[in-house]
């Protein structure tokens, strides 16, 4: 893959980079010590500052679970009440006792990095451009490589995992792990949406029997050392297309989340996983939980490795959602109008991943 360094002709970069299925690893592995032009990113820098981890550390809020299962039901209420405010100030904190054991974790991050880090000529067997419904586990670079406004700096792996895949469907490399680890996480989602429903007031199981938790879909990222981080970006600044998100992050660091107009690091806490409320979770709560915006940095150092599990309807689901009927009153109209997930993914798609250009829920807000 031979990449230029001029911006002549971006497209026959991006199409080079494409079908070479080499991703970004492919340029390290190439010895690149200078940005290509598809990578530098040439939207505005944000004047927001950026606190730093040290002092993120005393921000990004903490919910410890222990207790969760077998510390009674004023426990699983002091739980729920704190689950139910941090998302509501924030949409996005950390969880420890979780019930994930630290092996698996590790484990996670070591089987990402070794398909990530495969012979190139077995890793391009599994990759794809666009949708591909045949594989349960592809490999792609860049879901917007064409369309978004700068290429990002990182590679991905997407396995849909429900129903669990069976195993020969999986790289033998990450097979095991990713069985294991996707288990403990999907029942730790509906765990929290069982929390987040009670503190609307409806039944546990409302948002699993709304079908929020339907697609359960595991991504690895793996973003390669920069060259150049000062002008590339891991992923643009945006919001999650999902109900919620789960993420396992390694200790190299670059995740930032944006709170009351300032960039966060979210630092790397040993065992514990990252936790942030989606579109789809702000739509059906009337805004009670909104959405949050984040970001990753390149770094001159990695790989950093990370495991991003998201909960959301099935893309061809006819359900039609909309603000939950019991949140709302004279007080709280309710904000957005009914759609189906394939009308709102559809619209996440075409306005781009890139908050800066319009929030993909604005289409579907009711005009008053």
């Amino acid at each position: 893959m031979v990449l230029g360094t001029s911006n002549n002709d971006l497209m026959a970069d991006l199409k080079a980079f494409d079908e070479s299925k080499l991703g970004v690893k492919g340029l390290i592995d190439a010895g690149v010590d200078k940005l290509p032009p598809i990578f530098v990113n040439k939207q505005p820098t944000s004047p927001r500052s950026v606190k730093a981890s040290n002092e993120s550390q005393q921000c990004i809020p903490v919910i410890d679970l222990a207790g969760i299962e077998d510390g009674g039901a004023e426990r699983r209420k002091e739980i729920m009440k704190e689950v139910s405010d941090i998302c509501e100030k924030w949409g996005f904190f950390q969880v420890v006792n979780h019930g994930i054991h630290q092996d698996v974790l590790d484990e996670m991050i070591k089987g990402a990095k070794r398909f990530h880090e495969l012979d190139p000529e077995e890793k391009k067997s599994y990759y794809v451009r666009g949708d591909d419904t045949k594989k349960k586990f592809v490999y792609t670079s860049n879901f917007y490589l064409y369309t978004g406004s700068v290429t990002n700096w990182r590679d991905t792996t997407v396995c849909l995992m429900n129903p669990m895949p069976e195993p020969e469907e999986f790289p033998e490399t990450c097979r095991d792990i990713i069985m294991e680890y996707g288990k403990g996480v999907q029942k730790l989602g509906f765990t929290f949406m069982e929390l987040l429903s009670e503190s609307m007031g409806v039944k546990a199981d409302h948002l699993k029997s709304m079908d929020c938790g339907e697609d359960f879909i595991c991504l690895t990222h793996y973003y390669p050392p920069c060259p150049q981080p000062e002008l590339a970006i891991g992923i643009n600044q945006h919001a999650d297309n999902d109900t919620i998100t789960i993420l396992l992050q390694d200790e190299i660091g670059g995740l930032q989340v944006l709170h009351d107009d300032q960039w966060y690091e979210v630092p790397h806490i040993p065992g514990a996983l990252v936790v942030n409320t989606g579109d789809m979770l702000q739509l059906i709560s009337n805004d009670k939980y909104k959405s949050v915006i984040h970001r990753v940095q390149s770094k001159k150092i990695g790989p950093r490795i990370s495991v991003a599990c998201f909960f959301r309807p099935k893309k061809g689901n006819p359900r039609l959602f909309a603000p939950i009927k019991e949140l709302l009153s004279e007080e709280n109209p309710p904000i957005y109008r009914e759609t189906t997930i394939g009308e709102y993914l559809a619209n996440y798609v075409s306005t781009g991943q890139d908050y800066g250009v319009q929030p993909a829920l604005e289409r579907f807000k009711l005009q008053r």
